[in-house]
């Protein structure tokens, strides 16, 4: 039985989802700030040493700091547009190379042990040596990025190809439809929502490629911040970039969640 949306019984339910995500959003910010607040009076009384761990205030009064000169912006601007690019790239070529070996499934056969032991391969462990193929500065870290990236969404793509009903794909073939048809009209919408779903976890794959690749050879990004904070060993400035780094995360994610709701909300 479905309830209609001008029913009663229907707004009051969406309401009861609405005060639910509410209560979460509350207890999440309570979660961390409860956090922030026990890790300020430890260091404050000095059960942690602040010279290995910080302390929030002195990471917040860095932080104005850098964001008053601009330094901050510059770094994250550089990280931010290297981490989009790498993205955009790796999850678009993962997803058309899931497309060619969906259309020729003996070349997905002969390609399966490859790719699954270059998924296996520890690829930020070759990331000093993609970057001397590919080159230092920006181009370096996106190849590095795109590479850590693309055979999980080769991999994952695929598999949501292969597993779709396949009465649906004998119902198509019996009206005449060509395998173009098949893929336009039922593979590829019907997995739009796995599809953002991979490119949810790449966000977090990008910026590891970013991040490593700013270790290596930036002298810019946020990558660049954490390990020149390790080397001269100033943990405020190691434990800044790292929050920075979890904030462009979380925005960049929230981003892709808007983008699925209106999508579900058109559906």
């Amino acid at each position: 039985m479905r309830l209609s949306k001008s029913s009663q019984d229907y707004i009051e339910y969406l309401k009861n989802i609405k005060k639910e995500k509410r209560k979460i959003l509350i207890f999440q910010v309570l979660l961390l700030m409860g956090f922030l607040v026990f890790w300020e009076l430890l260091a404050s009384y000095g059960v942690i040493q602040t010279f290995l761990f910080s302390k929030p205030s002195d990471i917040y009064r860095l932080f104005i700091d850098y964001l008053q000169n601009g330094e901050l912006l510059r770094h994250v601007g550089i990280s931010v547009y290297e981490t989009i690019l790498g993205l955009i790239i790796g999850t678009s070529l993962g997803i058309i190379i899931a497309i060619i070996l969906w259309w020729f499934p003996r070349l997905s056969k002969v390609m399966d042990p490859f790719l699954v032991v270059l998924n296996a391969l520890p690829k930020t462990a070759l990331a000093p040596i993609i970057i001397v193929w590919a080159g230092a500065g920006i181009r370096g870290i996106v190849v590095t990025a795109v590479i850590i990236s693309i055979v999980v969404t080769i991999l994952s793509a695929y598999n949501y190809f292969i597993n779709i009903d396949e009465d649906k794909i004998k119902m198509l073939k019996s009206f005449g439809a060509t395998k173009g048809q098949i893929l336009f009209k039922l593979i590829l919408p019907s997995n739009v929502g796995n599809l953002i779903n991979i490119t949810k976890i790449n966000i977090g794959m990008a910026w590891v490629g970013v991040i490593v690749g700013e270790f290596l050879v930036s002298r810019y990004g946020i990558g660049y911040l954490i390990v020149y904070g390790g080397q001269v060993f100033k943990l405020d400035l190691v434990m800044m970039g790292v929050f920075v780094l979890a904030f462009c995360a979380w925005i960049m994610y929230a981003i892709l969640n808007i983008i699925e709701k209106i999508y579900n909300a058109k559906r």
